[in-house]
C-alpha cells in the first residue's frame, strides 16, 4: 500500500509526497489504522523503523480533521511525553515537518532554556505538546498548561521512561487527563517488567511488534574489534580518515570522556564536536545541528544522542566505549542504518569490557562479528604510516563471505 491509498487528510499527503515518502514501514503500515481508530497501542519495533512517524501521521490527521471541523480551539489535544530534551525537539520536528500543510500547532517543551518564550506560545495556543516531565510540571504548578483537553497521550521511548524512574510521574499526568482517551505507548525495545507497567496504563491495547527477536535492522553491518583500550584513539583516528567527508557518530561512556577523546582528535588534527549532559541546551543544539548540516562530520557523544536523534545519512557508528545497559547498543548503532539507508557499526572492545559484549551479545540473542586485526595491520594503525587498502568495511565484506561458505558446506553435510 502507498501512502496515497490511506484514509488521511490531503493535506498530509500532499506533504509525504513532496518529502518522497512513498510506502508506509512495517510499523507504519500496522499501527496508522489502529491509531485512527482510536485503539491504544503498544508499538515496538527495531529503531530506524519510522515508529516516530508511525504515530505522527494518524494523530496530525485526527486533529486536522477535528480542528477543520471547529472554529473554536479547545486547548491542547495530544500529549506527547518523552525521556530527553533531544528527543522532544526530534519528534516537535517531525510533527512540524509532515503537518506543515495543516491546520495543527506543535510545541516542543523542555528544561534547559528560559521559558517565558515557551509560555508565549502556549498562550496563543498549540494543537499537540511534546514534553519532558521536569518543564512540564513546572509550567502546570505555575498555570500555564492544562492537560483537561488532552484527547491521545503518547509514551514514546516508553521502557526508557520507565526505567529511568518516570513512572510516578506518568502516573501523576494521567490523574489529570480525561478518563476516555487514547494512550500509545512506543520503543525499540521491552521487557516483562516495563511490558507489565504499561499493561497497567493502556487500555486494551492492540500490541504491534515488528522482528521483536531481533532487535537490529538487517540494513545495519555491525562488528567489535578487540583493542587496549590506550590504542581506542589511533582506530578511531584512522576510521575518520577513511570515512573523510562523511557523518561520523561517536559514543563514549561519560561526558568527560567525550571531552577527552575530543582533544585527542584536535592534536592529530581531526575536527570534530562534542554533545552531553554538561553542556548547556543552546550549545547541544548548535552542536546537532552542526553536525545534521554537515558542518562538524564527526560528532562525539553520550548516551544522550542514543535514543530518537534522526540524522540524516550517518555513515558509521562507532561505539568508542562499550554501553553499560546491553539496550543501548541498539539503540546507539540505531542511529546509522535509518530509513532506505544501510548503515555500518563498529565496537572498539578492551579486555576490561568483554563481560559487557558478553551481556550485549545475550540480549541480541547472537554473537557479535569479530574483526581480527593481525598484529602488522595494529603496527599499521597505531603508527597511521602509509597506505592501507584494507579499511573496514572491506574487511566486514571478507567476514561475511566466509559465514557464507561456513554455511553452505554445514548445509552440505
Amino acid at each position: 500500500m502507498r501512502f496515497e491509498q490511506m484514509s488521511i487528510s490531503e493535506s498530509i499527503k500532499r506533504q509525504l509526497a513532496e518529502m518522497e515518502w512513498r510506502r508506509p514501514t512495517d510499523i507504519q503500515y500496522k499501527a496508522i489504522p489502529s491509531i485512527m481508530k482510536g485503539e491504544d497501542v503498544l508499538g515496538i519495533a527495531q529503531t530506524g523503523t519510522g515508529k516516530t512517524a508511525a504515530f505522527v501521521i494518524p494523530i496530525l490527521h485526527k486533529i486536522h480533521t477535528f480542528n477543520m471541523k471547529n472554529d473554536e480551539y479547545e486547548g491542547i489535544s495530544c500529549l506527547v511525553m518523552v525521556p530527553t530534551r533531544e528527543l522532544a525537539e526530534q519528534i516537535g520536528g517531525e510533527f512540524e515537518k509532515i503537518g506543515c500543510q495543516t491546520s495543527v500547532r506543535t510545541l516542543a517543551l523542555y528544561g534547559g532554556v528560559d521559558q517565558e518564550q515557551q509560555i508565549a506560545l502556549l498562550k496563543r495556543g498549540i494543537d499537540v505538546l511534546v514534553t519532558t516531565p521536569g518543564r512540564m510540571f513546572d509550567l502546570i504548578s505555575q498555570g500555564h498548561i492544562s492537560l483537561r483537553s488532552i484527547r491521545t497521550l503518547i509514551l514514546d521511548e516508553a521502557d526508557h521512561m520507565l526505567a529511568l524512574g518516570f513512572m510516578k510521574d506518568i502516573q501523576d499526568v494521567i490523574k489529570r487527563l480525561p478518563r476516555k482517551r487514547q494512550t500509545l505507548f512506543f520503543s525499540a525495545t521491552i521487557n516483562e517488567e516495563i511490558k507489565d507497567l504499561a499493561y497497567s496504563i493502556v487500555k486494551n491495547a492492540i500490541r504491534i511488534q515488528i522482528s521483536p527477536k531481533d532487535p537490529i535492522t538487517k540494513k545495519i553491518e555491525h562488528g567489535v574489534i578487540f583493542i587496549g583500550m590506550d590504542d581506542k584513539r589511533f582506530y578511531l583516528e584512522r576510521l575518520v580518515h577513511e570515512r573523510e567527508g562523511e557523518k561520523i557518530m561517536v559514543f563514549v561512556r561519560t561526558k568527560v570522556r567525550a571531552e577527552r577523546v575530543l582533544k585527542a582528535m584536535e592534536r592529530v588534527g581531526i575536527a570534530a564536536t562534542t554533545l552531553h549532559g554538561d553542556k548547556t541546551q543552546e550549545e547541544r543544539q548548535i552542536a546537532l545541528q552542526d553536525f545534521k548540516d554537515g558542518k562538524a562530520t564527526t560528532l562525539i557523544t553520550t548516551d544522550v544522542s542514543a535514543r530518537g536523534i534522526d540524522v540524516n545519512q550517518v555513515a558509521l557508528v562507532i561505539n568508542y566505549d562499550l554501553p553499560d545497559e546491553p539496550e543501548y547498543y541498539v539503540h546507539r548503532i540505531g542511529r546509522t542504518g535509518r530509513g532506505d539507508h544501510k548503515g555500518l557499526a563498529i565496537s572498539f572492545c578492551s579486555p576490561e569490557e568483554k563481560p559487557i559484549l558478553d551481556q550485549i551479545q545475550t540480549f541480541i540473542h547472537k554473537e557479535i562479528k569479530v574483526l581480527d586485526i593481525e598484529k602488522k595491520e595494529h603496527e599499521l594503525t597505531k603508527s597511521l604510516g602509509g597506505h592501507n587498502e584494507n579499511d573496514w568495511g572491506s574487511l566486514m565484506k571478507e567476514i561475511e563471505k566466509v559465514e557464507e561458505f561456513k554455511g553452505k558446506k554445514k548445509r552440505r553435510k
